[in-house]
């Protein structure tokens, strides 16, 4: 039989297709054409390894990425559409409601998210603000990342050492709720599957083929699930094949262990590594610098990519006065592209950190630029939109207090705090142990002869509205299960109509419509796109859970941009992750904002994978811009290049006044114009102990202990500095006359 989709692949790409047997590692190069390797495999095991498409498992991170994997894989192979293609996440919800019971949840769980989380844990906690309750959840959700539970060694999450006993606090109240929040998602499979030997056994006969995208990404508790699934230990024989970029593993903040793309060989013994490193994304001279730079790391696999369109031109780095020029200059750029035909939506513009953005946005409102900012507040994050799933929670369990909590004087029904908190109480005093019995719109209902008559009132209207509710689902359920289509779909009713009925009986409407009024916002516009989203789904309790999960586990990926809208992007590096542009202009390159002066070891070659992350955005035309000033913290500091750009040595072509280090360390290759670079005799005896005493040298002082210098100038013909210490305290010295006190600490 002819596979004629295997005519359009490359050499390198065909290996990694056709390889079976042994666990294969394809290390694919940005632009390399990952996502055609990974569906045209599927249908190639499907049509010629005479695997069933119900016992291969694709994961990855997105559900953008996953819908795209799953469309191109079927109009390869139809067959390719039972295949189990979905999120780590969604795949663990898939997973735990199966296996429920072995996990410790409710089967009709719902998942909470960061604030979800936060709230339960003040909730559990409740001497603490909301403030700690953020910060004490993202560190009990990296915890999870790892697999710890409150049990184990927390000693590299707990700086303050009380992080044991609110982890404690915070699991017995969220099982007491029944539900999930998105770590366990991940780690709850983990403990069933490596605690339920019969369990493991049959995922491993039901999945012989595990395929993972964006493994660089992955953490500790994803690495344990793949090694669960596949057997490795029992020798399953099931397929592992996982495609990445150790070079484009930027996401340590959010829990991603490069280590486990570094280490797959190790941990999968026999396994095969095919590079793709032919790009068909950027021109060559752009490609050259990205490996300039990523060069330098040395925890990596090592690759060079390719380029299979061409040189094209050098890329320019810029070195401009402070933030102001750098606006201007990329504005000057954006405009005059346009008057020659160009479009906004070719150009992206990429800083370090969001707060960079805004003399970007100053400059360009100015100059009537169009542009959109990838980053801000997030759909599904917006109050009214928050208020509509947490019905529908309750509505799925009336174990869920965060969700009663949000909503049970939402609108105002005259149920203070207080009457909140003592149903809160009596829901838990009546179940005791058995957390099954716990049921907030019962204990609502027993509760409310003893509240004031307004929050008696308002507590059985909402009591209820919320019986009233499920029960039109429970009908439905009832009717779908006695029907003989096992999909109910005889069920005409869609979910979007009920949807729709809560939003109007609830009144949310009327509350969000009159703050539309007030505030000039969108938000009953915003709560008919929730109505919108759930015509998919069947008017079924099963189909309330399966939209809620689908809300749940990708609410934090929803995009703001605007489709269609030609305009600029302004946008974070880490954002720019699966995103390519024709014109890239990366700003900030100066130590201190990019790298961040606080990264050392694997986090500043973690930095540095990030501006190769950027680098690889660009198509066709790249510009990076470094100052010599920033206005930070009130006031204007005097930058230093970024390391970087003397890491990269000569593959830019450089404009403007360059600065001392960088000519220093560069040199004057003959590829610059305008070059202006400062010589010595404008400081003259002062510039060697300039360049000794520059800006991230870390020091010891004899009395103030160990610091670094954050500033370094030449002020009225003197070289002064300021260090940061240990301390907290912030010092001023003249090293001419003070060295003997300073010791620099030499790496």
């Amino acid at each position: 039989m002819a596979y004629e989709y295997l005519e359009s692949l490359n050499p390198e790409q065909t290996e990694a297709v056709v390889h079976s047997g042994s666990p294969l590692l394809i290390l694919a190069g940005a632009g390399s054409g990952k996502t055609r390797v990974i569906t045209t495999k599927i249908a190639y095991l499907i049509q010629h390894e005479n695997i069933q498409p119900w016992q291969i498992l694709a994961v990855t991170f997105t559900k953008k990425a996953a819908n795209e994997m799953r469309e191109r894989a079927v109009k390869l192979e139809p067959l390719a559409a039972d295949s189990m293609i979905k999120t780590f996440h969604s795949f663990g919800a898939w997973f735990l409601r199966r296996y429920a019971e072995e996990a410790g949840l409710d089967p009709n769980f719902t998942v909470y998210d960061d604030d979800d989380s936060a709230t339960l844990m003040q909730k559990a906690v409740p001497s603490i603000t909301k403030k700690q309750a953020n910060a004490i959840v993202h560190r009990i959700s990296l915890c999870k990342d790892y697999c710890l539970s409150p049990d184990d060694d927390l000693s590299d999450f707990d700086k303050d050492g009380d992080l044991q006993e609110y982890y404690s606090a915070y699991e017995k109240r969220l099982k007491m709720s029944g539900n999930a929040d998105f770590g366990d998602l991940i780690m709850k499979c983990v403990q069933v599957l490596e605690t339920h030997p019969e369990i493991r056994s049959q995922m491993q006969h039901r999945f012989r083929v595990i395929m993972v995208d964006e493994y660089q990404d992955s953490n500790v508790a994803q690495f344990r699930l793949l090694q669960a699934l596949s057997g490795v230990e029992e020798n399953s024989g099931t397929y592992v094949c996982v495609v990445g970029d150790d070079d484009q593993s930027i996401y340590k903040f959010r829990g991603a262990e490069v280590q486990n793309i570094l280490n797959f060989a190790n941990h999968f013994p026999g396994t095969t590594l095919i590079r793709l490193e032919r790009n068909y994304r950027s021109m060559g001279k752009i490609l050259a610098a990205a490996d300039a730079v990523v060069s330098n790391n040395s925890d990596r696999l090592g690759k060079t990519l390719i380029a299979e369109r061409g040189e094209g031109s050098e890329p320019v780095l810029i070195f401009m006065e402070n933030q102001d020029n750098e606006a201007q200059f990329c504005s000057s750029l954006i405009m005059n592209a346009v008057k020659t035909g160009a479009k906004y939506s070719d150009f992206a513009v990429l800083y370090r950190t969001n707060a960079q953005s805004f003399s970007f946005e100053n400059e360009f409102l100015h100059r009537h630029i169009p542009y959109t900012v990838v980053g801000s507040l997030k759909f599904y994050e917006r109050e009214e939109i928050k208020d509509v799933l947490a019905y529908l929670s309750m509505i799925a369990n009336p174990k869920d207090e965060i969700a009663f909590s949000r909503v049970v004087n939402k609108p105002v029904r005259g149920i203070g705090e207080k009457s909140r908190e003592k149903i809160i109480n009596l829901a838990h005093e009546t179940a005791g142990a058995l957390i099954e019995d716990l049921n907030l719109i019962s204990a609502s209902q027993n509760c409310a002869e003893n509240l004031p008559k307004k929050a008696k009132d308002g507590i059985k209207d909402f009591c209820a509205l919320i019986n009233d509710l499920k029960a039109m689902l429970l009908e439905n359920s009832k009717q779908a299960e006695e029907s003989d289509d096992e999909n109910g779909e005889v069920i005409a009713e869609r979910l979007s109509l009920f949807v729709e009925k809560l939003i109007e009986d609830s009144a949310l409407d009327e509350y969000h419509r009159s703050q539309d009024e007030v505030d000039g916002t969108t938000r009953v516009q915003n709560m008919n796109e929730i109505v919108n989203s759930a015509m998919d789904y069947p008017c079924t309790m099963q189909g309330l859970l399966d939209f809620l999960d689908s809300i749940e586990l990708d609410r934090s990926l929803a995009e703001d941009t605007e489709e269609g809208v030609d305009s600029v992007t302004l946008i974070t590096l880490h954002n720019t992750k699966g995103l390519e542009f024709n014109r890239v202009i990366i700003t900030g390159l100066e130590n201190g904002i990019f790298p961040r002066e606080d990264k050392i070891g694997e986090e500043l070659e973690e930095e540095r994978r990030l501006f190769y992350v950027g680098i690889t955005r660009a198509k066709n035309e790249l510009y990076i811009t470094s100052c010599k000033s920033r206005k930070l913290y009130g006031h204007f500091e005097t930058m230093m290049p970024s390391r970087f750009l003397m890491e990269a040595g000569n593959v830019f072509k450089v404009l403007g006044k360059v600065p001392l280090v960088y000519s220093r360390n560069v040199g004057n290759s003959g590829n610059s114009e305008n070059y202006d670079s400062l010589e010595d005799e404008e400081l003259g005896p002062k510039a060697e102990l300039l360049k000794k005493w520059c800006k991230g040298t870390r020091l010891y002082h004899d009395d103030y202990g160990y610091g670094q210098i954050v500033y370094s100038s030449a002020e009225n013909g003197e070289v002064v500095i300021t260090v940061q210490f240990e301390t907290g305290e912030k010092k001023k010295f003249m090293p001419e006359y003070q060295g003997r006190k300073l010791d620099i600490i030499r790496d």
